[in-house]
């Protein structure tokens, strides 16, 4: 298949066609050599798009959480892209549980951009490739981007780092599951989702996070952001109208004080340090592939050289002097 006219594609893209944006996608998460000019063509056209996380651990119903906040943003005329985060097949390397199956009422919908992303090992609850197929829809032209999460627990906080806001999601009935959690998911919320609050136990959930919360500001010093909690039960689409309340308050908030600009900016250092180590990887497996390594490793063995000497000279020869 002929390679794709990159000019024409992040044209198209931006024009609003699925299509387009799906291939750009596929080109940023299958690690095409083309990536890095991908960045440059879209890059002048971000900026305007609203990332928000959804995580939380399983069961608590994210993609039925996500599928109820679509409704509610698409109802307020803003246009929804959305990457769901899918733990990958260890055959395929492709996502396996296919979020876009849960939401399936909104496939029809040209305001709506629904994608499965796979993790393919990587730990952190995010794909690698999930900053680029975020800068693919902020420069498609959509007013949010929602990234949920694969719903490993505690090492899903990755998301903080791509999101403006951060939704961490709750269920009754987790028990101790809260404070097992506080060190993880719970200290990056910047809003709090109950689902499913018409359960035993919901106001117990809700009394334990108002507790955590109250326990938390006592350290703060300065202008702070209270987190609120909203109940919800996204089964029957209750409470989604309150999320995205409670979304554009920390929206202002963030505005108000610096706050967006400044999460921002830790993005863009986090991303480009990640494609700095990416391609230094890269060229550690060059070596790797040649006589070097191994010269070096032997030396090592031998007990004529320490490794983090050993070290220092791999780093030389990565350097050219």
């Amino acid at each position: 298949m002929a390679a794709p006219d990159l000019d024409e594609l992040v044209g198209r893209a931006r024009e609003g066609q699925a299509r387009a944006v799906a291939r750009l996608i596929s080109l940023v998460e299958d690690g095409s050599p083309r990536v890095a000019d991908i960045a440059r063509l879209l890059t002048p056209h971000t900026g305007t798009a609203r990332v928000i996380g959804l995580t939380g651990p399983p069961g608590v119903g994210k993609s039925t959480s996500t599928s109820a906040l679509l409704t509610a943003l698409r109802s307020a005329g803003k246009r929804v892209g959305v990457l769901a985060i899918d733990p990958s097949s260890p055959f395929s390397g492709g996502a396996l549980l296919g979020d876009r199956i849960r939401m399936t009422e909104h496939a029809t919908d040209p305001g709506i951009f629904i994608r499965s992303m796979a993790t393919r090992g990587h730990l952190g609850g995010l794909s690698w490739a999930t900053p680029q197929a975020v800068r693919v829809l902020d420069a498609a032209g959509f007013d949010v981007v929602l990234i949920e999460t694969v719903g490993v627990g505690q090492s899903e906080v990755d998301v903080v780092k791509l999101a403006d806001t951060t939704v961490v999601l709750l269920a009754p009935g987790m028990g101790d599951g809260i404070q097992a959690a506080k060190a993880g998911v719970l200290e990056i919320a910047d809003v709090f989702v109950v689902n499913k609050a018409d359960r035993d136990g919901a106001e117990a959930t809700v009394h334990d996070l108002k507790q955590m919360i109250s326990l938390a500001r006592r350290e703060l010093r300065g202008p702070s952001w209270r987190q609120p909690i909203v109940r919800t039960i996204a089964s029957k689409g209750e409470g989604a109208a309150e999320v995205v309340a409670a979304l554009d308050a920390h929206h202002a908030w963030l505005t108000a004080h610096g706050e967006l600009a400044r999460r921002r900016s830790a993005r863009a250092r986090d991303e480009v340090e990640a494609i700095a180590l990416r391609r230094l990887r890269a060229e550690l497996a060059d070596l790797r592939d040649g006589d070097r390594l191994a010269d070096l490793a032997d030396l090592v063995v031998a007990r004529e050289l320490d490794p983090f000497a050993a070290a220092e000279a791999l780093i030389t020869d990565l350097r050219g002097y």
